[in-house]
């Protein structure tokens, strides 16, 4: 009788685990079979998309992003090779990377997400300057500095003769060609003995330690380090006369009167990658989600008109 009972019992047991694992089995086939979203690119647009990849993986407990920075050049390489879904880029595609995506049958959609400023920054013991011209700029950094210009006073009169420390973005990245572009009038045309890396924080380190140093990295890096650096004016004009630097800030960034180092800054999605779901789920909580996030990490949003319109261009592809 005892062993009859049991019998009943452990069988009501065994049919009560079986219903309890087909319901798990049900529950954990509800969820979406995601893939992880790929990621790479600027380091400049990296805190963006970093933020939205944080928030959005609180909504979706099962997707999995991961956000790399290899410069916006190297961004471009991998997406060209179908290596990655996205990547963030601080300038344009260049017709080169247009070609290298064509040949690989990599199509893709630009989405403008931000607006930044590159800042110029020197260490907060520099009390000779706080401001510069667009012309003493080009004179610092066109190639022809290389090994020539090395004091502070060949840059002006009255400044030290002191050495001058650089420190900006690698050759890879996407602020070393635009800041080149509007400074010496070629993209990537630079002096090369300077302090490089594709990592902001390693410059914004590297130029808050040195009196001597003189750096250019996106606007969120100096927002993020501001007790560390002094923050340089730029002159609308080749000359300081009758005009007053203008310094960087959210307002001067978003009307443009922090010429001529603002600009938008972009992410790539490739075409097929917008196909899965949850890479289209990604992309479009990445536009409804960006003007407070943006704002959070240090940049500029976009007003809601152009928002609106990269979320038509996104549906459109």
């Amino acid at each position: 009788m005892c062993r009859l009972f049991l019998i009943a019992v452990l069988t009501a047991l065994g049919s009560f685990i079986s219903s309890c694992g087909a319901g798990d089995s049900e529950r954990t086939d509800s969820i979406p079979n995601w893939n992880i979203i790929t990621i790479d690119g600027s380091s400049t647009v990296f805190p963006i998309t970093e933020a939205v990849a944080e928030e959005f993986q609180k909504v979706h407990s099962h997707a999995r992003v991961t956000v790399g920075i290899s410069g916006t050049g190297g961004g471009f390489q991998k997406f060209c090779r179908g290596e990655v879904d996205m990547t963030g880029a601080s300038r344009p595609i260049k017709p080169s990377e247009i070609e290298a995506c064509g040949n690989n049958g990599i199509e893709w959609t630009e989405i403008p997400v931000a607006y930044d400023g590159i800042v110029i920054v020197v260490n907060p013991e520099n009390d000779w300057t706080n401001s510069m011209t667009v012309a003493e700029l080009s004179i610092l950094w066109e190639p022809d500095a290389q090994d020539q210009v090395l004091h502070w006073n060949q840059i002006r009169t009255g400044w030290p003769q002191e050495e001058i420390h650089l420190f900006g973005p690698g050759v890879d990245s996407g602020t070393f060609d635009y800041f080149t572009e509007v400074t010496v009038g070629e993209g990537g045309a630079s002096r090369g003995d300077f302090t490089s890396s594709e990592d902001d924080n390693v410059l914004v380190q590297g130029v808050s330690r040195d009196k001597l140093a003189l750096g250019y990295f996106g606007y969120a890096y100096y927002e993020e380090n501001q007790d560390k650096l002094k923050l340089l004016g730029v002159h609308p004009t080749d000359t300081e006369d009758g005009f007053d630097p203008i310094y960087p800030s959210p307002d001067t960034i978003r009307e443009g009167t922090y010429r001529p180092l603002s600009r938008p800054i972009f992410i790539y999605v490739s075409k097929a990658a917008a196909n899965r779901n949850e890479v289209d789920t990604f992309i479009k909580f990445y536009l409804n989600e960006s003007t407070d996030l943006v704002r959070e990490v240090g940049y500029v949003p976009l007003p809601e008109s152009e928002y609106a319109l990269a979320r038509e261009r996104y549906q459109q592809r």
